[in-house]
């Protein structure tokens, strides 16, 4: 699933086609056909595209809000005109034209069309946690949601849990988790607040250098690196599904405490 900085690189290649542009034409899969969102979009300005965690939104003047969360297999794309598609046509579930430019978001879990209003008071996103890439992190908010969930579940599945930190995902859990030298398994009641924010501190700064760079700049320590010796001391690296989803956990048993 693409993390908290995929979703910001693809914002940041998004905006310069679409802000300050009126679309020439929007076209939908036939599964939004009801929604009639070409009719309602086409000839509106966009004033922004913005994140927050995996989430993505398209703001339109008049107070309208494309939402998306790309979920596992999801995508966005961004095509001048001659430029060949990363994936089949069938498979985009809108494409914007603006400015001889298509962006085109591919499959993905969640594409709505949201009021500001709704967008405030929407419950899944009203229940999500600090954005781990928010210019200034909302650490006590962070600690409270922390300390309000299961102490006996792992930090590392913990950190998965978007209600309580909103953007990391499977690979910055274990990148996280490494950097700081915790195991991703110690109980979240056994972690105290200082260890808890050094996991933030450890992500933050490789998250917002992937967000700018792309999610091919960042080399890993040891995510899906199991097997192989740990970078830093020499241990095999281990894996093994965490959590109720069972994504797969990846840890030094050596220098992880």
């Amino acid at each position: 699933m693409p993390e908290g900085d995929t979703i910001r690189w693809h914002a940041s290649r998004i905006a310069p086609a679409l802000v300050g542009r009126a679309p020439e034409r929007i076209t939908t899969h036939e599964r939004f056909s009801r929604d009639r969102w070409p009719e309602r979009l086409t000839d509106r300005t966009v004033t922004a595209v913005d994140t927050y965690g995996k989430h993505l939104f398209i703001r339109f003047e008049g107070g309208l809000s494309l939402h998306s969360h790309l979920g596992m297999v999801g995508s966005w794309g961004v095509y001048g005109d001659g430029h060949r598609w990363s994936r089949s046509r069938r498979r985009a579930w809108i494409i914007i034209r603006a400015g001889g430019t298509d962006v085109v978001q591919f499959d993905g879990s969640t594409l709505q069309l949201l009021t500001d209003g709704r967008t405030r008071f929407d419950r899944r996103l009203a229940a999500l946690g600090p954005d781990v890439l928010a210019d200034e992190f909302d650490s006590e908010r962070f600690l409270r949601r922390l300390r309000e969930s299961d102490p006996t579940r792992g930090i590392g599945d913990a950190l998965l849990d978007q209600t309580i930190v909103a953007g990391i995902g499977n690979m910055w859990k274990a990148e996280a988790c490494w950097d700081a030298a915790i195991d991703p398994w110690r109980k979240v009641e056994h972690v105290t607040d200082a260890e808890a924010l050094t996991l933030i501190d450890a992500a933050r700064p490789r998250m917002l250098e992937s967000a700018v760079g792309g999610p091919r700049v960042i080399a890993p320590h040891v995510y899906k690196l199991g097997g192989r010796p740990c970078a830093r001391c020499g241990t095999v690296i281990r894996s093994r599904g965490q959590g109720d989803a069972n994504r797969t956990a990846y840890w030094c048993p050596g220098c992880q405490r």
